[in-house]
């Protein structure tokens, strides 16, 4: 497994981290028992950091993160959360739950400080609040010793740049923004370096997008754009390739992206995913890959406000 410096943080991230979002049963029923190897494995196998968020069932992939982690060191893992989100719903990013929700998750995940705290969607929001209430009282809880890096996370590219002219941040999470079809993260990169922040990617398959498994009914993708994919899907096969495996690799190779959060209850998966991450990539295969993409380069949708959003929906 390679380790990559975020940002100025001065911790080593695995190239993939966990994403514990499977464990609140987000996606479908799990074995608790199953979840929690999956965890196990995943810290086995070298990944060194957890992503979670009191959203993830409500509370219960925290809950289940605490007891899987109870007799595992500290400083074996490096452990983040997240605040502000906790229902479909219900957003609270007010300076008053700040503090009640850091010490909920502490005392749900077991630990004494959280290694990241980010705001979590932050799209679905007066995002001038997030700069002037929210990130300054996450601060006050950083000095307290709670936390350690303060970030945002969200699905369009402008809410990034938004926070970025008006305050500093340790770090930002993304998803769906760096995989094989769009690659709008990278644009953002020079000034998170620039800056100093950490760049964590997350989702590499794009809600099941990019993988051979049939798509969930939330899922947004349009009917060209599920095309294309699956033409890349029977070129990978031919190849005797997993379209998936394309997926993490190309997630990861790019080192100026520090880590990417990918996640399951299964420990199968977990395992061929590290399996995959340390295979040469078939740069002939992956650039037919990306040439049969094009058209659908960059494909986004609308999340949260429009106004928080990057403009005109990206090619269909």
């Amino acid at each position: 497994m390679e380790y990559r410096t975020l940002g100025k943080t001065g911790m080593k991230f695995s190239a993939l981290s966990f994403g514990a979002s499977s464990l609140g049963q987000e996606f479908r029923s799990i074995d608790i028992n199953e979840a929690m190897r999956a965890v196990h494995v995943a810290l086995d196998l070298g990944i060194n950091f957890i992503d979670t968020s009191p959203f993830y069932g409500r509370g219960m992939s925290e809950v289940l993160l605490g007891l899987t982690l109870r007799d595992v060191p500290r400083e074996k893992y490096h452990l983040g959360t997240k605040l502000g989100r906790y229902d479909l719903p219900h957003f609270d990013f007010s300076e008053k739950r700040v503090e009640e929700s850091i010490d909920v998750s502490l005392h749900r995940l077991g630990t004494d400080y959280l290694d990241v705290i980010l705001c979590h969607d932050i799209e679905f929001v007066d995002m001038a609040q997030i700069v002037e209430e929210t990130i300054p009282a996450i601060r006050k809880q950083q000095q307290k010793g709670k936390v350690r890096f303060v970030g945002v996370s969200g699905y369009p590219m402008n809410i990034f740049k938004y926070v970025l002219e008006r305050t500093e941040l340790d770090v930002v999470l993304s998803y769906w923004h760096y995989t094989l079809m769009n690659t709008m993260l990278e644009d953002l990169v020079p000034l998170l370096k620039e800056r100093g922040v950490g760049v964590m990617n997350a989702a590499p398959f794009a809600g099941r997008l990019l993988t051979n498994l049939a798509l969930p009914k939330w899922h947004k993708a349009t009917e060209r754009v599920r095309r294309i994919v699956k033409e890349v899907a029977d070129l990978a096969a031919k190849h005797g390739v997993d379209i998936a495996q394309l997926a993490v690799q190309y997630s990861i190779a790019n080192k100026d992206i520090e880590t990417c959060i990918v996640g399951s209850a299964n420990p199968e998966n977990v395992k061929k995913w590290v399996e995959w991450a340390d295979k040469p990539i078939d740069w002939e295969l992956m650039r037919a890959v990306l040439k049969i993409l094009e058209p659908v380069h960059n494909w986004y949708y609308i999340e949260g406000r429009p106004e928080n959003n990057d403009g005109m929906v990206g090619p269909a």
